[in-house]
């Protein structure tokens, strides 16, 4: 895989060495996040006021380019962001999350989000950060084809690169590709990543605007060691063990040794893997017209009335842990297997495949604004899965329905969605999503009010059929999340708050046993986000989140969330953007969770508080052109004098999970176009 990589990138490379991309007009507005009814779930620190600058040029002159996206399902126009003042528009992890160690190791969001989706699901959700997914991927539309190469290498061997390519060979047709690979050998004994991501992707309308297509194919593999954590967290002050390699872990010890970025196989840990084909057609029935551009060429015009769209969908999931030569006192404690020898063989795996065929019928009431419309539709999914027991065989029937509406002079954005699973395993699920939006004055700017109320079977890994499922009975209560909030947002300042009231919540308690928690869950969400102007070049920016929920409760969020950076900005030398500084982000202490390898699951524990001292990093981003640039001193709150001069002052992410000590990170990010 690396050395295909390694062709791809040479080939683009050479291809593209003598294009470049004019230097991004500034533009004052905010971070583009899908509008999309199906959008991905966005962190409440990400939606936050951002001035990025934004590749979107008005003139079609040899040296320029016309290029935007929207996400699948959505109405609204995106330019690509350029800024440089944000590192988590750049790396795979945002800061408001946390990871167990290394880039691609297990991680969770430090401001929780309810599980939103209802209907089947696997219940494997530790690595859905590093994942590739439909709902973000970007449609393009450009006048010239246009590459974007990212890589980065951190202190550990620790590296990152990314790669997008699309092109409109015609103006009605547009293709393109996404891939990422992560790669980190990890500080600590069976702690190596590897992650591939890809995602290809195509839509297609007709000449005269009646038939549309749209295709994705979107996949990942994930691969990660796990160690259980640290024996012994007292072994990060010994003077002898600097090296973290030499300290032992839980899992894995067998794989001790110096850290290889070139290995790539997992002897004690997880490889998720999944791939979706997605193919949607339409065909519209409305009013045609044209307008005469010259004497030879006509713009075919059509105002859609009716639309009959049908949606396929196949996905395949393979779940799988795997020790290849195991400790059986660490399983017989913590999971209660007995295995045949000391040193024996684990192997669970779950594989599922889902297809679903869904069709609906959208009409359009306002003959010039298709982004108001009325959606019916049906969904029929068939679901196999191979499990400790054999094979199972699953349906769903599905009604859904949605109502639209961005008006023509875009101050106001209604939303109202529902889907109701009428017969099949997820029976009596349901969805009901309402948002309004508008958007008053370029000063106050847009206020949002949204609600959200799911029902949903717990996901399958709590039921007894399940190959992860140990010795448990199936938990078959239905979870219920109500969620409820407004956000206010302009250039000034983002302020808002979400309510969670969540049910019949399911939860892995020790290292395998399940539970569901009977009492009602109240999670009280405030945040705000500002950017201050310190001097004329020097800028604050601020965000904070408080959360507040019940202390016996198995949802555990610190009490507090900061991230704040004092950044000295400017252009310079005409085409210098730069960007560097300060950046500190701090959480108040909680009970973080624990972390089941075998399960892949984070599980909530009350006997070890972590208080951690607040991430230090010092940062230099710039943009020269169509070249982005990143240093980065991180982790620098490690910095210890108690043994000599060293990093060693370690945070903690979870109970006996440490995190790195300081990094070194750079990266770079070019754009071409031919």
């Amino acid at each position: 895989m690396k050395c295909i990589v390694s062709v791809l990138i040479f080939l683009l490379l050479h291809q593209f060495a003598e294009a470049q991309v004019p230097p991004p007009q500034k533009t004052v507005g905010k971070k583009t996040t899908p509008t999309s009814t199906t959008a991905p779930n966005t962190d409440v620190v990400a939606a936050k006021a951002q001035r990025p600058d934004s590749i979107g040029f008005e003139h079609r002159v040899p040296d320029t380019i016309n290029i935007s996206y929207k996400y699948l399902d959505s109405v609204r126009n995106n330019t690509i962001d350029s800024s440089v003042n944000d590192f988590d528009k750049y790396f795979s992890v945002p800061s408001s999350w946390q990871v167990l160690g290394n880039n691609g190791a297990a991680a969770y969001p430090l401001i929780y989000s309810p599980n939103s989706k209802a209907g089947w699901d696997a219940g494997f959700h530790a690595y859905d950060v590093y994942r590739y997914t439909l709902e973000e991927t970007r449609f393009y539309k450009t006048s010239k084809p246009f590459t974007q190469l990212s890589y980065q290498l951190a202190s550990g061997k620790e590296q990152m690169v990314k790669v997008l390519h699309t092109q409109n060979p015609k103006p009605n047709f547009n293709f393109g590709f996404d891939y990422r690979l992560i790669n980190a050998p990890g500080f600590f004994t069976s702690q190596n990543t590897n992650h591939n991501s890809y995602r290809f992707f195509s839509g297609y309308q007709g000449k005269r605007k009646r038939y549309a297509a749209s295709m994705i194919l979107v996949g990942n593999t994930i691969k990660s060691n796990e160690n259980g954590g640290l024996q012994n967290d007292s072994s990060l002050s010994d003077p002898n063990k600097k090296d973290r390699f030499y300290i032992d872990v839980n899992l894995g010890n067998s794989t001790q040794g110096f850290s290889n970025p070139f290995n790539t196989k997992v002897n004690t840990g997880n490889i998720y893997k999944d791939m979706t084909f997605f193919l949607r057609n339409s065909y519209d029935i409305g009013i045609k017209d044209s307008v005469a551009v010259n004497d030879s060429t006509t713009e075919y015009l059509f105002y859609p009335k009716l639309r009959l769209q049908h949606t396929l969908t196949y996905s395949t999931y393979d779940y799988n842990y795997r020790d290849v030569n195991t400790d059986s006192a660490i399983y017989q404690k913590w999971y209660g297997l007995t295995l045949h020898a000391p040193k024996d063989t684990i192997d669970i795996r779950d594989k599922w495949k889902v297809f679903s065929n869904d069709i609906s019928l959208l009409q359009f009431p306002e003959t010039k604004n298709p982004a108001q419309f009325f959606l019916a539709g049906i969904r029929l999914e068939n679901i196999t899965g191979e499990l400790k027991n054999g094979s199972t065989h699953l349906y769903n029937a599905v009604l859904h329905a949605e109502y639209r509406n961005k008006t023509r002079d875009k101050r106001w954005d209604i939303l109202a969605k529902g889907e109701f699973y009428t017969a099949g395993f997820n029976a009596g699920d349901y969805t009901a999503q309402a948002t309004l939006a508008r958007f008053i004055n370029k000063k106050l700017g847009n206020v949002r009010l949204f609600f959200n109320n799911i029902n949903r079977t717990p996901s399958f890994i709590f039921n007894d059929a399940s190959s992860f499922n140990f010795k448990n009975s199936t938990l078959s209560k239905k979870e219920n999340t109500v969620s409820f909030g407004a956000q206010s947002d302009n250039s000034l300042l983002t302020l808002g708050f979400k309510d969670h009231f969540i049910t019949n919540l399911s939860y892995f308690t020790n290292y395998y046993q399940t539970a569901q928690y009977s009492k009602v869950i109240n999670l009280l969400q405030l945040y705000a986000s500002k950017k201050i102007k310190l001097s004329r070049k020097w800028n604050l920016y601020s965000d904070i989140v408080l959360q507040q929920t019940d202390g016996s409760a198995p949802v555990k969020v610190p009490l507090v969330f900061t991230r704040n950076r004092i950044a000295f900005e400017g252009v310079y030398y005409k085409n210098l953007n730069l960007s560097t500084g300060i950046e500190l982000r701090y959480y108040t202490p909680f009970d973080a969770y624990n972390y089941s390898p075998v399960m892949g699951q984070f599980t909530p524990q009350d006997t070890m508080k972590i208080k951690n001292l607040p991430d230090i990093a010092l940062f230099m981003h710039f943009r020269i052109k169509t070249f982005t640039g990143f240093l980065r001193l991180e982790n620098l709150n490690t910095v210890n004098f108690s043994n000599g001069f060293g990093f060693t002052n370690n945070n903690f992410a979870a109970p006996h999970y440490p995190t790195q000590g300081m990094l070194f990170r750079f990266g770079i990010k070019w754009n071409f176009i031919n």
